[in-house]
């Protein structure tokens, strides 16, 4: 199927959030205030295990990497959302549907591989720790992470090898505040229904796998906590509870577009901003900020800031 002769749609409107005007000043405000908290929130998480000795270690490698997931996925659709509130003709190109739809998929679908690593360190932690330091070494870790970008990126390039060949040929409006999947796919010109299927099936499959392993990953750690320490079990109910609060936020709109979509606009918008906006700024308060030792980093930066500031 050649994409030059039948992809006669050179652009495509996205129909944002909402359309009353005062509405979208509101959101202008709230959601330029929640990506500059992302960034900077991130960045800092970022910042400060790359400087800190005392975070070298392998759990801080992986909340490092997901603080940079996670500012890849909000920057991905979330700056374009803020300008577009403003903006009364709201057009993305071809080109950059086709981008976002590859780096939403290739970043979301990395980021759904990282967390269960990231539940495989927390398993081998808590249930084999005199093995912790032989298991998760340095370049264990980094294999791990560069398998959670291999799989994202198969997975996007799997999705994109599909829409490219795809005959767009009109109407072009989209019911959403990004290019995504489902929703392209109903701008072809043709029976997209079984496509459809099969392409959030592909999606599908992927976030019901990872979400299943993390369930399993973090009941058998609760379990093993509980048989072997009374005193530690409220501790790491509290640690998994959290991460788990996290894992139900990322995965639940996934499986809604994707798995059992629901169909109904306002609810997908909904999932959506929850999946690319309010994700991304709780994975630091919650996998991060609330540790002890990132707050002991942040007074030690602090006080080094001070001091270098004493001196001078």
């Amino acid at each position: 199927m050649e994409v030059g002769n039948l992809s006669v749609v050179s652009e495509f409107v996205l129909l944002g959030l909402f359309h009353s005007w005062n509405i979208q000043v509101l959101l202008f405000m709230i959601f330029s205030m929640l990506y500059l908290i992302i960034v900077s929130g991130n960045m800092m998480i970022i910042a400060l295990i790359i400087t800190d000795a005392h975070l070298h270690t392998p759990m801080y490698f992986l909340l490092a990497n997901l603080s940079f997931v996670d500012l890849l996925l909000s920057s991905v659709t979330t700056p374009k959302m803020i300008r577009d509130l403003l903006t009364e003709n709201k057009t993305i190109s071809f080109a950059g549907c086709m981008c976002q739809i590859l780096f939403v998929h290739f970043v979301g679908g990395g980021e759904m591989v990282l967390l269960v690593v990231m539940a495989y360190d927390r398993y081998v932690a808590i249930c084999k720790p005199l093995h912790y330091s032989t298991i998760m070494n340095h370049q264990k870790c980094i294999v791990l992470v560069m398998t959670s970008w291999t799989i994202g990126f198969v997975h996007a390039m799997s999705q994109m090898a599909v829409i490219v060949q795809l005959p767009f040929c009109g109407p072009r409006e989209i019911d959403s505040f990004f290019c995504d999947i489902p929703l392209v796919i109903k701008q072809a010109c043709i029976d997209s229904y079984n496509l459809g299927i099969l392409m959030n099936g592909d999606s599908g499959v992927l976030a019901m796998t990872c979400f299943i392993l993390l369930l399993i990953s973090y009941t058998y750690i609760l379990h093993t906590v509980h048989q072997h320490s009374k005193m530690g079990t409220s501790k790491a109910l509290s640690t998994c509870t959290a991460h788990i609060t996290v894992v139900v936020i990322f995965f639940g709109p996934c499986i809604f577009i994707y798995v059992w979509p629901l169909s109904i606009t306002w609810v997908d918008k909904f999932l959506a901003v929850f999946y690319s906006v309010i994700t991304p700024l709780l994975n630091p308060g919650i996998y991060t900020l609330r540790n002890r030792e990132i707050k002991n980093s942040m007074t030690r930066f602090r006080s080094n800031i001070l001091h270098s500031k004493g001196n001078s």
